[in-house]
């Protein structure tokens, strides 16, 4: 009897039709518009309801023009300001706190309403924050002035949000208490997928709980690390909502981000959406050469040196086998 012939099936077709949707909303709600931004940098296009436009003579004019904007080199300098007030104490307190909660032999009680806790101002909204904090630093009323009124510290009601360096300091500090929490769970899951077995060694050898952390956990956790500095690096170049909402740029430009700056360009006074559109790029390449700085300093040496062994290896025994052939 002749053994009946199976037909191999192939599911590959729908994933290709699952994945359809999302392709088609991706080209349509992110590629367009980015390639759309990236054309009409070298364009004049302005004007509220215009979509006519020419390529300018100098297709680099509105570039040029932008990097000599005044403002808009104020709005880089206190986006990476704010970054890095916000930034630094964040990830330290990230790190604390992971250490805390993975500590063995500790074993907290109640982490997970820690954890709630300290990233529920992740998820509340922007405008709820800022009206908080505009409340919370009110002049010449406010919890604040009180608070230092009743400490000694001041007699007279500050108005800490007319201040450029108070009111960039409370924007750094909203910015750290929002998004401490997020880096905190990424950490926490980067140190969860650690081999639990290098603790346990650890533990035998009579490691103590700060060796433990800077020699196995650091070390471990490079490419959660570097996820977390460019994800940050990213967030903070776009900084937008709190600048907007919470001072909409001010104290004299104290605030102004560059996201701010770009919003500014493109839907207030004439309009300009072409400067928008280069000032976005500029943001875009900054970012990528930002980014690419982190990757190439926080690599793993000691792998790159391994795959340059391995291509000096696979080179000689290529030319070995040719001098054989020959």
């Amino acid at each position: 009897m002749g053994g009946k012939k199976i037909k191999s099936v192939s599911y590959a077709k729908y994933g290709y039709i699952f994945s359809l949707p999302f392709v088609l909303a991706f080209l349509i709600f992110t590629a367009y518009p980015v390639l759309y931004t990236a054309v009409i940098g070298f364009t004049d296009l302005k004007g509220l309801g215009k979509t006519d436009f020419k390529f300018l003579e100098n297709p680099f004019q509105n570039f040029i023009q932008i990097l000599k904007t005044p403002s808009f080199q104020e709005s880089l300098g206190n986006t990476v300001l704010i970054w890095t007030v916000n930034f630094l104490p964040q990830i330290l307190l990230a790190l604390l706190l992971t250490a805390w909660f993975t500590n063995q032999r500790q074993k907290i009680r109640g982490q997970g309403a820690f954890k709630v806790l300290f990233y529920m101002p992740n998820i509340i909204t922007a405008a709820t924050i800022a009206i908080l904090f505009s409340t919370l630093f009110g002049y010449p009323m406010g919890p604040m002035n009180d608070l230092f009124k009743l400490l000694g510290l001041s007699q007279e009601p500050i108005n800490f949000l007319n201040n450029k360096t108070t009111a960039r300091m409370v924007v750094s500090f909203i910015q750290f208490w929002m998004w401490y929490g997020q880096t905190m769970i990424v950490l926490i899951a980067g140190v969860l997928g650690i081999n639990p077995e290098l603790f346990e060694a650890a533990e035998i050898d009579g490691a103590t709980s700060r060796q433990v952390f800077f020699y196995i956990t650091l070390p471990s956790l490079r490419t959660i690390m570097l996820f977390t500095l460019v994800t940050s690096l990213i967030g903070g170049m776009q900084m937008f909502d709190i600048p907007k909402l919470f001072l909409n740029g001010g104290p004299d430009n104290a605030t102004l981000t560059v996201s701010v700056f770009i919003y500014n360009q493109a839907f207030s006074g004439s309009y300009m959406y072409n400067r928008a559109a280069a000032a976005s790029m500029i943001l875009f390449i900054i970012i990528v050469v930002l980014s690419a700085i982190l990757f190439y300093v926080m690599r793993d040496k000691d792998a790159a040196k391994l795959k340059k062994e391995i291509k000096k290896m696979k080179a000689a025994q290529k030319a070995a086998a040719k001098g054989v052939q020959a």
